[in-house]
């Protein structure tokens, strides 16, 4: 069966730069290609971390689906076409992106058919990565369940941390299938960390893994460099190795 990685937490905490260097770790270190990355974020940007180019998405596939289907197709047949005609193909890696809805208000349909494609996919990969949406709609919504490993991504201020335990909390309240569920504080400053961890606790939260903040890794970003090329003395590039080794390769 694939694993099933799921990324969550508030809006800039580092969600899609963690997603990305997730996907190279299973890659390069883990060596368990081809790995599927889905951009489940209607802001769509970990195509960028990841060096590769988008033609096509699932909503785009999605209003093609309401307006003509080819004759001799059933809806369901032609929307698993567009799904894998949507697929860039990277080197290790596949990735997939939502996209966004139609036109302003509810999600719940470019949702409902993130985690449609995603079904309908999984069985060809051994591990799957889910950068989801800011907050915490997705898993109101049930979209993101049946995860195996999900990592809640908080920045080190007291606002992240309280988003991070309301994100725990409407887990247990909504028993989500999650079987493993880590809290990560990402852009953690030097001397900071016991600060962090003390801040983290009043929320009732531990704290599995602390990033570093990281000029390599800022400037990689402002010259808009993929993480593939991201050199590795980054300090936030180390770290999330040590966490990804601990948690999901622990055994």
């Amino acid at each position: 069966m694939p694993k099933v990685i799921a990324i969550a937490g508030k809006g800039g905490v580092g969600k899609t730069t963690l997603a990305a260097m997730l996907i190279r770790y299973l890659v390069e270190e883990a060596r368990v290609s081809p790995v599927l990355a889905v951009d489940a974020d209607p802001n769509s940007n970990l195509n960028e971390l990841l060096g590769v180019t988008v033609h096509s998405t699932i909503g785009e596939a999605r209003e093609l689906m309401k307006k003509d289907v080819p004759p001799g197709m059933t809806k369901d047949v032609w929307f698993e076409y567009k799904v894998h005609q949507s697929i860039v193909e990277g080197k290790g890696f596949e990735l997939l992106v939502m996209g966004r809805p139609e036109g302003p208000g509810c999600y719940c349909a470019a949702n409902s058919l993130a985690k449609q494609s995603i079904d309908m996919l999984k069985k060809n990969y051994r591990y799957i990565v889910v950068d989801n949406e800011a907050g915490m709609e997705h898993m109101s919504r049930l979209v993101t369940q049946d995860v195996d490993y999900l990592f809640v991504v908080s920045d080190p201020t007291p606002r992240g941390l309280k988003t991070a335990a309301r994100i725990k909390g409407l887990i247990d309240e909504l028993k989500l299938n999650i079987k493993n569920v880590y809290f990560i504080a990402n852009r953690v400053k030097d001397g900071h960390e016991s600060q962090v961890i003390t801040i983290a606790e009043k929320e009732a939260i531990h704290i599995d893994g602390l990033i570093r903040d990281d000029y390599i890794l800022a400037k990689n970003d402002s010259e808009d460099i993929d993480i593939f090329r991201l050199h590795m003395d980054s300090k936030a590039l180390n770290d999330s190795y040590r966490i990804f080794k601990k948690t999901i390769f622990s055994s």
